[in-house]
């Protein structure tokens, strides 16, 4: 098998609404036997995604957490739910599911698209919805990664 060590940079144009970027991307060159043989590889890994923290907040600043807790007020108005995922090999998604007692109140789709990806949903909490929450993080195939639950009071 013949390999090849080398490496290039493409560059990439966009124009867009008069204003011009460029963008460096590293691509590796390989022979066509192995970049077969790479694409078949990952097409059959599994994806290991895992939930490195998450919390539930009253907002996100700065891709971090803001004011988490188990416990909230009815008057809170929106809350937060904050993942940290790891373990993304190729582009997936998580799905947040907002639970009221047994009932589901949202859901969430959201990207993954690195090896750390923080992300987060909110909802609206209306002043009448005091009693047990909990927000599942399912996989793309519909696994729970992580329940996370709370509660808001009067």
């Amino acid at each position: 098998m013949k390999r090849f060590h080398c490496c290039r940079i493409v560059i990439i144009a966009v124009i867009t609404s008069g204003l011009f970027s460029i963008t460096a991307v590293e691509a590796q060159e390989r022979s066509p036997s192995e970049s077969k043989e790479s694409a078949s590889v990952q097409a059959q890994a599994p994806v290991s995604l895992k939930v490195a923290f998450a919390t539930i907040c009253r907002d996100v600043v700065n891709r971090e957490a803001v004011d988490s807790g188990t416990s909230f007020q009815a008057s809170v108005g929106k809350l937060c739910c904050f993942t940290d995922i790891i373990g993304a090999q190729t582009y997936t998604e998580i799905t947040h599911v907002w639970y009221y007692g047994d009932t589901v109140r949202a859901r969430v789709t959201l990207e993954v698209n690195s090896p750390r990806w923080r992300t987060y949903s909110s909802k609206l909490i209306l002043p009448h919805e005091i009693g047990e929450w909990h927000v599942e993080v399912l996989v793309p195939e519909g696994n729970r990664l992580m329940l996370i639950p709370f509660a808001i009071s009067p």
